[in-house]
């Protein structure tokens, strides 16, 4: 192979060189920073490029997903001078590539510092109680101060996340005895509230039987005076309908005779339970007169039922 060849072949070679060196190829979601001698030029997005060789540069390459970055642990000194130890989790995204080159030296740990320095004026504005309480709220704070910061560095910061809030071993033991004391309470008042409703529950258990007792007994009482009136009317109302059959009979046949007898027999009766309980007895002159017996005998009985 002459001298001629070797030339040729390197020339090729060369040629080669610089026609894939003119081709740059950008992938899905990034872009590439292109400079001409050393001065900003063109930002290459996803497709294929040809640039001029050895004129033409890619500087930077930027992907436009979204990025997280992870917050390293820091301590920070709460509104009752408490050092708590915070991290967290950031989410940005390029959303200008020239800028993102140009705005500043490194966007990624610009973020980061911006995010722990905000993160600890924050902290150090609330109590101890608050910070646990507060996080979506320091999450927005920090959102909003490092998107309104980066947005020079063509950054857009989409949420920052805290992930751990870790008080120091002391703190944790004072909470821990804090919450064990407020579950005793709340366990002391359930069961202070179930013995007093239990009370109450019985007090009114006993109040309805009472009540339901005394009812019982008012209703047994009305019922017995009901009975009672009951029976009263239904012996008058006999007393009554005998005494009727009674006038009935004497206004029949025989009836004064059957009358006469029968008050001779209770003048005799009531003559003897006389004679048994008195010593002293009175007898008529004309006992043997029977209209005079029968007038003494109703007479005796009349003295009788008086007595």
């Amino acid at each position: 192979m002459n001298q001629g060849t070797i030339i040729l072949i390197g020339l090729i070679i060369v040629l080669i060189f610089l026609f894939i060196s003119t081709i740059k190829i950008v992938p899905q979601r990034s872009a590439f920073v292109v400079e001409r001698l050393g001065k900003y030029r063109d930002t290459l997005l996803a497709g294929f490029h040809i640039i001029i060789p050895f004129a033409d540069k890619v500087s930077y390459k930027h992907t436009l997903k979204e990025q997280v970055i992870d917050v390293s642990a820091q301590i920070c000194i709460t509104q009752d001078n408490i050092a708590v130890e915070v991290d967290g989790v950031l989410y940005l995204q390029v959303m200008d590539a020239k800028k993102a080159s140009y705005g500043i030296d490194n966007y990624p740990f610009a973020s980061i510092q911006l995010a722990q320095t905000t993160m600890r004026s924050i902290i150090g504005k609330m109590e101890l109680d608050k910070t646990f309480e507060e996080r979506d709220h320091i999450n927005s704070t920090i959102v909003n101060a490092v998107d309104k910061a980066s947005d020079p560095w063509g950054i857009k910061v989409t949420r920052y996340e805290i992930k751990n809030i870790t008080p120091p071993q002391s703190i944790k033991d004072a909470m821990e005895k804090q919450m064990r004391a407020e579950r005793e309470k709340r366990a002391t008042i359930a069961t202070s509230e179930g013995e007093r409703q239990a009370t109450m529950n019985r007090a009114d258990g006993d109040r309805q039987e009472l009540i339901a007792r005394s009812e019982g007994e008012k209703q047994k009482r009305i019922n017995e005076a009901e009975g009672q009136a009951a029976e009263i009317l239904s012996i008058a109302d006999a007393t009554a309908e005998g005494i009727k059959k009674i006038a009935a009979a004497i206004q029949n046949p025989g009836g004064h005779e059957a009358v006469n007898l029968r008050v001779a027999e209770q003048y005799i009766e009531q003559f003897g339970k006389i004679a048994k309980e008195g010593n002293t007895l009175i007898l008529p002159s004309n006992l043997t007169d029977v209209s005079s017996l029968v007038a003494t005998a109703t007479s005796v009985i009349k003295q009788q039922g008086k007595v």
